[in-house]
């Protein structure tokens, strides 16, 4: 589209270069900012940047390439490192199937895994792998779906089912290939990309938990950092090289490309890139957007996991099994709860919002000067400030709603029941996927996995806590079911809610698998019948769900299209095209090995040093345990040929600046020339924001050094076999 100024040309001149230079200041610009989609990733000057070898051996769409070592782990990246498939991670992504392996006899989590052969390789148990087979833009295909559609709620429809039947259409289970079709710009772009799935994983090597989890939660988003934080797992396949679920007659999967490892590391200042599956980032959302996560989401999120991690962590207090149970949840919640309270304080030190409302200021004027612009976007901002307004009346309860089922097990039963009971009465085709026949075993399997480690005192002081939170809700937000409890039940909420809980929801038979599978063979009416309250109660909470998600939807539908609407007029005031947020596709991002200045006259060196594994264990602190044989080669010097040429030290953990957020854990670090020299694993406190603002100054990712992965390896875990397979003995 031609857009024909107004005003005379050196007034639009001025103002132009006013408002350039006023964003560039807003937002610091930097060359090593960015995840590139495969799309971008020919757009880049990597050899300008410091690439030494051929960009096409990064990514080629017509050959083998470097991305062809990548698989996208559970939430979390790997890569292979050997051609008998054999995988490097984070030790906190193989963390559940390293808790699902351990008993009290043999704690693998608290002793370290090591498989001297494929025989001995544990099986993850529900762990698959994914590996990116090629994309497609399919923008217009789903444009094109909702063309004439103006009610939100129906485009929000449309826009799920043609992305399902593009997804469909391209799986093929014969050949083991899955689909997603992943929105890049919201409303605006989207790809769609084919996996090789990866059914069967297996564990093979973890180092103890002192030295995978070195540093705790206390450690946690900080820098210095001294973390063994990697784990190697093992892909396998049927026979035929078809997905396959684990058998002892699987083998090792062949990848196209592995990783070379570079065993002398990098030193400060050198180029590095990443490869891996980064989650979400939201940075070309609007002020309304950041300041619904300011007050809303990160805070009570953040609140609900502390108060649920310290329950666990009082509840298993002297008490080995229970500990072991709980480890795997609090690691999750913890990551979680720290991640958000390291944003809330991002957003409010960089006063996020207030910049964020000053550029939609600036970006107003520039719709306003031309009558075009003015005629198609003049009411853009105002639209999204009123969706948000909505949101926001609502968002204590949508939170709430969210998180009720996964802290309690019998409410996700009972849940499950009234669902099954009502599915059950369509044709088979006409259900929602989770209840059709071909996925109800997994749903089941699944519902079942909700019982595992389950804790009646952890479920009951959980509920008490989700109550009272609940009967604080402002008048928008009330929860109905809750309400109702109340009712002309007393003046003590607290006694009336533990009252409900004891009576109705702890001592429920729905956990008992008989007992449940017999309410699956129900009519609703029947289930109505029973006048249970646990199923009043749930039905209550399911309808205002219902509604909740309906609200949702609606909500979601206008801002899909004011949001492309935003992305479309930014990117003609900016005259620059925009790198799409994270999605958990594969991604690209480079930068350098680099400190930062994290506060006046404070600087953090980019590498650390056992010596600095040895300070901290010397506190005394119950996340600062250093295993005894660690200790013993350390203090002979043992270090080997994995010490720094540079300090003459061995590094542990490294700094760079490059641009990463959740779902890179475990990406692969490489140096100039594509080999593979540490294994990212957290961002710095100041960091925690890069899903919202990226800046050079603050923004900077660790990783686990490869020299220590290989110094733990050798002279702790004696896996000579292993660094045989790797090419490093």
């Amino acid at each position: 589209m031609t857009i024909h100024f107004m005003l005379p040309r050196p007034i639009k001149l001025l103002i132009s270069l006013v408002l350039f230079s006023f964003i560039l200041g807003l937002i610091p610009v930097s060359p090593e900012e960015g995840m590139y989609p495969l799309s971008e990733i020919d757009k880049i000057d990597l050899q300008k940047a410091g690439l030494k070898i051929d960009p096409k051996e990064v990514y080629n769409p017509n050959g083998v390439s470097l991305v062809d070592a990548l698989v996208s782990l559970g939430g979390c990246t790997g890569s292979f490192i050997s051609d008998n498939g054999l995988i490097i991670t984070n030790h906190h992504c193989a963390f559940g199937a390293i808790t699902r392996a351990s008993t009290v006899e043999n704690n693998y989590l608290e002793n370290g895994f090591h498989a001297k052969t494929y025989a001995e390789e544990i099986p993850s148990q529900g762990g698959i792998c994914r590996i990116t087979e090629s994309y497609q833009d399919v923008s217009d295909i789903i444009l094109n779906a909702i063309k004439n559609v103006t009610d939100p709620v129906e485009r929000t429809k449309v826009i799920a089912q043609k992305i399902k039947e593009l997804s469909d259409a391209a799986a093929n289970e014969k050949e083991s290939i899955v689909a997603d079709v992943s929105e890049m710009f919201a409303g605006k772009t989207y790809v769609l990309f084919k996996y090789r799935v990866i059914r069967d994983v297996r564990l093979v090597y973890a180092p103890p938990q002192s030295i995978g989890n070195f540093g705790g939660e206390t450690d946690n988003w900080v820098w210095p950092r001294h973390t063994g934080d990697f784990s190697l797992m093992r892909a396998y396949v049927a026979p035929d090289g078809k997905a396959a679920t684990y058998s002892k007659d699987n083998v090792p999967y062949k990848p196209k490309k592995f990783l070379k490892i570079n065993p002398n590391g990098v030193e400060e200042g050198d180029f590095v890139f990443q490869l891996g599956y980064p989650g979400r980032t939201f940075r070309h959302r609007p002020a309304q957007y950041m300041k619904y996560q300011q007050d809303y989401l990160l805070p009570y999120i953040s609140d609900l996991y502390q108060y649920a991690i310290e329950t666990m962590q009082e509840l298993s207090a002297g008490n080995k099994e229970l500990t072991l149970a709980f480890a795997n949840r609090i690691k999750g919640l913890a990551n979680t709860m720290k991640n958000y309270q390291g944003k809330i304080k991002g957003l409010k030190k960089i006063n996020l919002v207030a910049q964020k409302q000053e550029e939609e200021r600036q970006l107003q004027i520039f719709i306003n000067s031309d009558l075009e612009l003015k005629a198609k976007y003049g009411n853009l901002l105002e639209e999204i400030k009123i969706v948000f307004e909505r949101v926001n009346q609502n968002a204590q309860a949508d939170l709430w709603l969210r998180q009720l089922n996964s802290f309690s097990p019998t409410l996700a039963h009972a849940l499950f029941v009234l669902n099954y009971t009502e599915e059950n009465q369509k044709p088979d085709a006409e259900k929602t996927p989770a209840f059709q026949e071909k996925n109800i075993k997994r749903s089941l399997a699944q519902l079942e996995n909700t019982k595992q480690n389950y804790n009646t005192d952890f479920e009951e002081t959980m509920l008490m806590k989700m109550l009272i939170d609940a009967n604080g809700f402002k008048n928008s937000s009330r929860i109905i079911a809750v309400d109702e409890i109340l009712e002309g039940n007393g003046v003590d909420p607290e006694e009336t809610f533990q009252s409900f809980i004891s009576n109705n929801i702890i001592n429920s038979k729905i956990r008992d698998k008989e007992y449940f599978n017999s309410l699956l063979t129900k009519k609703p009416e029947e289930i109505a019948a029973l006048q249970d309250p646990l199923f009043i109660f749930t039905k209550k909470i399911k309808q205002q769900n219902q509604v909740s998600d309906k609200e949702n939807q609606k909500n979601e539908g206008k801002l899909n299209k004011l949001y492309g609407d935003l992305v479309d007029v930014k990117m003609l005031w900016k005259k620059t095209n925009f790198i799409p947020d994270a999605n958990s596709t594969l991604r690209l991002t480079y930068g350098h090995i680099k400190g930062y200045n994290p506060s006046d006259a404070v600087y953090m060196e980019p590498f650390t040093s056992v010596d600095g594994v040895i300070e901290k264990g010397a506190t005394g602190g119950e996340d600062f345990v250093i295993p005894d044989k660690l200790r013993t080669v350390y203090d002979k010097k043992d270090f080997g040929k994995y010490v720094s040429k540079k300090t003459g030290k061995l590094p542990v953990a490294m700094l760079y600046d490059m641009d990463t957020t959740g779902g890179n854990s475990g990406s692969p670090v490489l140096d100039a020339y594509g080999n593979l020299i540490g294994v990212n694993f957290d961002r710095a406190y100041e960091a925690t924001i890069n899903d919202f603002a990226w800046n050079e100054t603050y923004s900077r990712s660790i990783g686990v050094d490869i020299r220590y992965v290989l110094w733990v390896m050798d002279k702790i875990g004696g896996a000579d076999n292993l660094l045989k397979e790797i090419g490093i003995n």
